[in-house]
Parts: C-alpha cells; structure tokens; sequence
C-alpha cells in the first residue's frame, strides 16, 4: 500500500515554496492520461509554477523517475502518492494495476478513484503551499467537491482535441441520434462547416455504456461546472473547433500541447511514462540508424488494447507482406496462447534485420522522431496521434473505441494526413462478441499506402510535415500553447495577500 504525504518525494526541501502559483494535477489512472498530465505538470513547473501530481502506489512508481529527474534539474514539482482502497468497493488487491481488472469490474474501480478525496483534501491542507488551482481529468468528477471545500478553482484536463470534443457536445445537445435504425446508421455532425458524419457506435458519448450511466451523468455535471479547459492540442491545428468548444461550453479553453515536445532529451523521453520499457532506447536507435529515411513503418495500438489473436497473425502477416522494415509493438504477448507465440517466434525469424517485435512498452516519442520513421499505424488514442503529428508523420487510422473514431476522423477528413483501415466500429468492450478482423491484404495495402509515395502520399506527407512545423512553433516563445501556459499560470497565480490574481 502507499504511504500517503512522505512520499510525496519532497524530501527535507519545501520545494515550490517560491511558487505564486500551485497547481494540483489529477489525472485518471490510464498510461494515456497519466502520461500527459505528467507533461503538463512538467511545463507548468518550468514556468515557475508548483506542479503536484496526484497518484495511486502503482502509478507513482511508474512516474517517480520522471519527476525525480525533473526535481534534481531543480523544477519545483511533487508526486503525491494516495493509497488506492480496493478492498472497499469490491476489487481483488492489485487491482492500482488497471490492466488487472476484469471489465466487470471497471465501474467499482471508479468507485475506487472517488475515494481519494477525503485524502487529497487533508493532504493539500496539511502541506503547504496551499493549492491556487485543481487542474483534473474530466473523468474525476469527485474532485468538484474537493475543490469546493477547498475553495480553489478547478480546471477540467483532456487529452484529447476540440474536434472531437465539440463533434461529441453538438451530438447529444441537438439529439443527433433520436429515430437512428441501429448504432452503425451515420448521422451529420451539426453545427460544423464541414460535413462529418458519426454513428452512435463510434461516438456514444462518454461512458454511455451499460453499468455506466450514473457516472457518465456525474462525468457530465462536472464537466459543465468546470472554471475552464486544459487541453493537450495547440491552436493552429484546429482553430474552429477550439472556438467552437469555448464558446459551445462558455468557458475558456487553454491549449497549451503537444506537451510530449517537452521532452528534448532523450534520456527523459526513453523514460516516460514507464519504469522498464521492453527494450533500450539505444538498441532501437541503433536499429533505426541502419534504415533508409522514412523507410520504416512504426506499428502500436496503445496501452489499453489486447487484440485478438486471429487480428495478431493478420496483422503479422500483412506487415510480413508490405516489403516494409517495420517496428511493432505488442502489448502483453505472454498472454497469448501457445499458437500466437509460435506464430510470433516463426515470423521474427523470418522479417529478421527487416522487422523488429517491441514485446511490452517501447520509446515511442523517440522512435517516431527518428528519420527513418516514415509512418505510423495508430490505434488513434490522442496521445499517439498528437505524437505523430508533431513527428510529421502521416497515419494509418485503426480505431479501437472511445474518441478514436472521432480523432480518425481528424486526421483523415479534416488534416489530411491519414489513411484509414476501415473499421466502422468498436473493437474493443463489445457486448456482441462479433469478431471484426481485418485481413492481412487490407494492413498490406494500407501500410504501403503511407509509405509508398505516390501523389495522395506525398501529399499526406507533405501536410503532416507543415502541421509539425506549426506544431513545435506553438510550443515554443512567441507560440500560442507557449503564451497560453504564461497566461494559465498567471490566472491563478496567488498575489502577496494570499488571494489568487481572478
């Protein structure tokens, strides 16, 4: 279990004392909330703001030597480590581990989250300096009362763009989906110049799902109560929908991303968001060193997908048959059963010096940063896709669940940087059980279509590599995200009488 307020790793130091502004991250417990929020926490502490980030003993682990490291560079940041009470709402011990719990069980481990409020509180009061701001994720709708009993704005954190967020509110505000035939009948997105089609399935709304609905009801109220908006994009990319979403919500939107370009060395990237990756950064470098520019096709769904089996070989074979050097990444393979493994094992052998199998975490920002990356075939969750964006590389678009379809879409429709593989619904949290597989002809034909060349390729290419210009201008001095972190900082900075500056 973990020990709650000693280690915070704040040591004998009152770190961050100097600080006008605090800022308390809550992030949900997800690699791909966790991981941003970390980066942001990060930004805000090279401001001169306190940045504490708020985790349970599992995800502090993880975490730790990122902030250590930031720490000893000086930057006035905290880990707040609070124990996670599984016994209480039903979990088996270990369950801090979300890859660990059954789906079943996925609403009792937000039962579980909401518990740490009591703790938080009685944490910030007791170690100063007293919080400015609670920057949470929108899923933590528990942290509105933390908040009001402290008496402390709190902003609402997404790792994910305006477009899908405004695609998602103009939905459900104008009932988009009443008199639909079925879940996978397209409705237009209203209230966008641009003609978007969803269906129900790729954009139910968050959390409407069954055993979901009283938290997707207290996700909303939250929401809407927010005193502003964080959010990991950056204005250039998406200018219409940011408008579109402060003014749909009335609040301010803040965009201060990508914050992965906050990692400019490598030793930080390799280390983000993960204590051990799979393999070293420096052996997958040295492996990339060998490959002609934009010659290899990077291939990872992510931290939450487990893809079928059959889809496993497929894609296997399909990578095989594109001629392409090729990294992939597999989550968790020791999961699979005996015929995956040796299917596995057999086609290592075979793409040998062509193909290099990831089994685990990989660095994945410093290997779509290397030049002899040349695309990417993404699951679509926003971290990746943001990260290839600022890579300036153009996407294959594979969509799993959550707001991946409308990120596809994005890329797709609006950017035009990505090819899409086709899938038209969920793959993942299905309640069917109807097996979608895509064949190894489709993942050939899309994976030579982003990394063969040809007119539509370049011209994919040629857009992918503009938005990273725009990308890491925002970031830095005289850039939008760069100006709008200075003015969220000193929003809620404390003046010398001990009141914040609003």
């Amino acid at each position: 279990m973990g020990h709650q307020g000693a280690s915070n790793g704040m040591g004998g130091e009152d770190i961050g004392s100097a600080a006008k502004a605090h800022f308390v991250l809550v992030p949900l417990m997800y690699q791909g909330h966790v991981i941003p929020a970390v980066d942001t926490a990060m930004l805000l502490a090279t401001h001169g703001a306190l940045a504490s980030v708020v985790a349970t003993p599992y995800n502090a682990a993880r975490i730790r030597p990122t902030i250590d490291f930031a720490r000893r560079s000086g930057l006035p940041i905290r880990l707040v480590e609070l124990p996670l009470d599984c016994a209480a709402v039903g979990l088996p011990e270990g369950a801090d581990d979300v890859d660990k719990i059954p789906p079943a069980l996925h609403t009792n481990y937000f039962d579980a989250l909401a518990l740490l409020a009591a703790p938080l509180e009685q944490h910030l009061r007791a170690h100063p300096p007293y919080p400015t701001c609670i920057v949470s994720d929108f899923c933590h709708s528990w942290t509105v009362g933390v908040a009001a009993n402290l008496n402390v704005p709190r902003l609402s954190l997404y790792s994910m763009c305006a477009f899908c967020l405004l695609c998602q509110h103009n939905v459900e505000r104008f009932n988009s989906y009443e008199g639909v035939a079925d879940d996978n009948e397209p409705v237009v997105v209203p209230g966008l110049e641009k003609r978007i089609e969803v269906t129900r399935a790729q954009a139910p709304g968050f959390f409407r799902a069954p055993g979901f609905d009283h938290l997707a009801d207290a996700i909303e109220c939250a929401r809407a109560k927010a005193d502003g908006v964080v959010m990991n994009s950056f204005l250039e990319m998406e200018p219409e929908y940011i408008a579109g979403y402060e003014a749909a919500r009335n609040m301010k939107v803040w965009t201060i991303g990508p914050v992965s370009l906050y990692h400019r060395y490598a030793a930080t990237l390799a280390a983000r968001g993960n204590t051990s990756t799979a393999i070293a950064a420096d052996e997958c470098i040295r492996w990339l060193d060998g490959k002609e520019p934009n010659s290899v096709a990077y291939v990872s769904f992510g931290s939450i997908v487990h893809a079928d089996p059959k889809q496993v070989m497929e894609l296997g074979l399909g990578l095989e048959a594109s001629g392409h050097p090729f990294i992939w990444v597999l989550k968790n393979p020791d999961h699979y059963g005996e015929a995956v493994r040796e299917f596995l094992g057999d086609l290592e052998e075979r793409v040998a010096g062509r193909g290099m199998l990831i089994k685990g975490w990989s660095p994945q920002v410093l290997i779509l940063n290397h030049a002899a990356v040349g695309g990417f075939v993404t699951h679509c969750g926003w971290n990746s896709t943001l990260e290839a964006i600022a890579a300036g590389l153009p996407v294959v678009t594979w969509p799993h669940f959550s707001d991946q379809f409308l990120n596809e879409k994005l890329a797709v429709e609006v950017l035009g940087i990505g090819v899409s593989i086709g899938v038209k619904e969920p793959l993942v949290w299905r309640i069917d059980n109807k097996e979608i597989v895509v064949g190894r002809e489709v993942v050939e034909a899309a994976v030579r279509s982003i990394m063969d060349g040809g007119d539509e390729g370049e011209g994919r290419r040629r857009k992918a590599l503009a938005l990273s210009e725009k990308a890491r201008a925002a970031v830095q001095e005289g850039g939008s995200s760069f100006a709008n972190l200075l003015d969220l900082i000193k929003r809620f900075e404390v003046d010398a009488g001990g009141c914040t500056t609003e």
